[in-house]
């Protein structure tokens, strides 16, 4: 019988939250985790019928003593690329004398917020107003400085600054150049996503023409944080304001929809658009979508993507040769991998931790462990000592083959080369006590993860949503997913395709439904595991007439069925005893 749990289970702190976008954060750290709302406000109030107006949110943090006379503000175009540094690392040596001071007087360890006002109004008035270049050299310095500011990991003082600037009437001469790009790559990096957002979104109501280089700051800033989906929506707002994307911009998004698992044809619709808008592909691009192949096991596409990147005249490098060699790992094709690996030895290139790693798990995902031992031996053979990768794949191999003892020896020596686990080898060890009906043992792995300095992932909890589902603990199932929440987890396509599983397994069939009504109100969109996910739910109680909505729904979504998809439908009727 297995063991029941107490809930609420003991979890560590959880990470930061990650909602959808917020019309008015109240601070730059936010201390209570939000609920997220269904959907974004994302740039909404960018429509040029509304009327813009200042939010008190993008307000100046400090007012200059010195106001100027009302002027009339009109639309232009800010955030165009003019960066002094031509693309080189941050330099102070690039500011003015005066700019250099005004910076050094901001990260002074002493530096009180109350002394910006002071600090900036000098540096505007060590200037020679009557230059003629004295706006531009203004223009640089505040763009330098506020970028020294982000160098120096002061995100809030450089949000202070660029609010000051904005705040005076003559800030349309100043925030030229990358300004709002900058800012926002320092908001994102900052992991204030909704803070980035509304600062784009106030900009537009105050008159400004946010340009391709602030969106695609944004849309990076969206995608470095996990929040693909409001990258999607950043990515379709710019090209509704007839804002033409940049090849970074189209490699940004197709990365997220890599992320995300979308279709290979919405991808390459994306690819498609991208050359037919005159945007040219470059090497990274051709990398990016060989990535993209790896969720589905997409070798096929994947070798397309390898040989059209050569016709285009782009020579392969180590990171589109690792990439090719990752998906054909996860695609369980070690001959096709061995061969790449041969092609990037003989073009010079050296195999590396990661070039192993591909192929012990092409090794591993084809159930051939003792040919993956023994490359992990040859690893050690020609100087590369494996990591927590490779040890964590292996561990893998060996817990889907119901290798137990060999899994647990791979991770005893693991541990004696001191390679600490990450999240995935535990989560691994979680799946493997869970399979096994050891909940004790699965839930001491989960305590352990704080232990070790790691964090529960999304992974991580779907497991574990799985492995109660999977034995019918359904008011595990509902206090699991409570937890999970409660940490600021939002629920994904695989998290509620995992729900619905197990809520149908516990029979729980209307709140199996429930869930995926959820994730239609959600605006996540249903794959092939989710509509075989609810068609099982619904032959298990015999639901035969939904069913064939669910079916249509699914041919509606242009999503094709498969064999398992129609043994459901005939499992609906036979339990339904509708088999006329």
């Amino acid at each position: 019988m297995a063991e029941k749990l107490a809930l609420p289970l003991l979890i560590p702190s959880p990470p930061p939250p990650k909602p959808f976008f917020q019309d008015q954060p109240q601070n730059h750290h936010p201390t209570a985790i939000p609920t997220p709302p269904p959907l974004t406000p994302l740039l909404q109030d960018l429509l040029p019928q509304q009327n813009p107006k200042h939010s008190p949110q993008t307000q100046n943090h400090l007012q200059s003593p010195n106001p100027y006379s009302p002027i009339h503000r009109t639309r232009r175009r800010i955030g165009k690329f003019r960066d002094p540094n031509k693309g080189k690392p941050w330099s102070h040596y690039r500011l003015s004398p005066q700019g250099q001071h005004a910076l050094q007087t901001l990260i002074g360890p002493g530096f009180d917020f109350t002394e910006i006002d002071k600090t900036l109004l000098e540096l505007f008035n060590s200037q020679q107003q009557e230059s003629e270049l004295y706006m531009e050299s203004l223009s640089l310095d505040i763009l330098g400085i506020i970028k020294g500011l982000g160098f120096y990991k002061k995100c809030d003082l450089a949000m202070a600054v660029f609010d000051w600037v904005r705040n005076r009437n003559d800030s349309e001469l100043l925030l030229t150049g990358s300004v709002v790009a900058v800012i926002i790559n320092i908001l994102g990096k900052d992991s204030q996503v909704s803070v980035a957002s509304s600062l784009l979104h106030n900009l537009h109501k105050d008159g400004f023409v946010v340009d391709v280089y602030a969106y695609t700051s944004l849309i990076t800033a969206c995608s470095s944080n996990g929040r693909y989906r409001e990258a999607m929506m950043v990515f379709k707002k710019m090209e509704e304001e007839g804002c033409k994307p940049t090849l970074i911009t189209y490699n940004v998004i197709l990365n997220v929809y890599g992320k995300m698992g979308m279709p290979w044809n919405k991808i390459m619709a994306v690819f498609e658009g991208m050359k037919c808008s005159g945007v040219a592909p470059d090497s990274y691009t051709y990398n990016t979508l060989i990535s993209c192949c790896r969720r589905g096991s997409l070798y096929e596409e994947a070798n397309e993507v390898f040989e059209e990147m050569k016709l285009a005249g782009f020579m392969p490098d180590k990171v589109t040769y690792n990439s090719l060699l990752d998906v054909y790992g996860k695609s369980r094709r070690p001959k096709e991998a061995m061969e790449v690996l041969r092609e990037m030895e003989v073009n010079g290139f050296s195999p590396s931790i990661v070039t192993c790693n591909s192929l012990i798990s092409a090794y591993a995902r084809d159930g051939l462990l003792e040919e993956a031992m023994e490359f992990k031996t040859q690893m050690f053979e020609k100087g590369i000592k494996p990591d927590v990768f490779t040890y964590t794949t292996l561990l893998s191999g060996f817990e889907k083959a119901g290798k137990d003892e060999s899994a647990m020896r791979v991770f005893e020596e693991m541990r004696s080369l001191g390679i600490n686990p990450n999240i995935c080898t535990f989560n691994a060890l979680i799946k493997m006590h869970g399979n096994r009906g050891k909940f004790t043992e699965m839930m001491k792995v989960f305590e352990e993860i704080k232990k070790c300095g790691c964090t529960p992932d999304i992974v991580s909890w779907n497991t574990l949503l799985a492995v109660f589902g999977q034995n019918g603990m359904d008011s595990e199932v509902s206090g699991v997913f409570k937890e999970m929440k409660r940490a600021g987890f939002v629920a994904e396509r695989d998290t509620f395709n995992t729900l619905i599983s197990a809520y149908s397994r516990c029979r729980s069939f209307d709140q199996a439904m429930a869930v995926y009504k959820s994730m239609l109100d959600a605006g996540v969109t249903p794959d092939l595991s989710t509509y075989n996910a609810v068609l099982a739910a619904l032959a298990r109680g015999g639901i035969w007439e939904q069913s064939e909505k669910v079916l249509a729904e699914m041919k509606d979504g242009r999503c094709k069925p498969n064999e398992l998809t129609y043994s459901s439908l005939l499992h609906a009727y036979a339990n339904g005893k509708a088999t006329e």
